[in-house]
């Protein structure tokens, strides 16, 4: 059972948090476009509301990656082991980052770019909080990145690796 809860761990982790990240981290470069005037401004429309969406679809289904993961480790019996209990911390710290302020900031342009009365003002004013959403976006995916290394490494571990 402990084989088959963590292959669909691992498995629902690829598939869900992955393009949740690599959608987040691409929404800045288009939403710039998307807000500013130029040639380029209707196709970063279509790409910034894909985006959008995939990181909503993908957020709302990546709540099994950590739902399976409670449940392998309950079968492997190592709920208090410091190595999970940090990774389960850093998870939730993402679910925030995601939750609040990526996703946050994400619908505000979306709902900038469906005004038909934009203003310049309003546009400038989130064109200036996407260099604040790129680097909450990288802080996104580091801290999967160390959820993921922890995961492999294991302090403590009785594997050996």
């Amino acid at each position: 059972m402990a084989k088959f809860l963590l292959s669909i761990h691992v498995l629902a982790a690829i598939l869900l948090i992955g393009p949740v990240t690599i959608a987040a981290s691409l929404f800045p470069r288009f939403a710039r476009q998307a807000l500013a005037d130029g040639p380029e401004q209707q196709s970063a429309k279509g790409s910034v509301r894909l985006l959008h969406r995939i990181c909503r679809v993908y957020a709302v289904a990546g709540v099994s990656v950590p739902a399976f993961g409670i449940g392998t480790a309950q079968v492997m019996g190592v709920m208090g082991s410091a190595w999970l209990i940090t990774s389960m911390a850093l998870t939730a710290v993402a679910a925030v980052l995601l939750g609040i302020a990526v996703l946050g900031t994400q619908d505000n342009v979306v709902t900038q770019l469906d005004k038909p009365d934009r203003t310049s003002t309003a546009a400038e004013s989130l064109i200036a909080r996407l260099p604040r959403l790129s680097m909450i976006t990288g802080l996104f995916a580091l801290t999967w990145l160390i959820v993921v290394v922890l995961m492999i490494v294991r302090p403590g571990s009785t594997t050996g690796a």
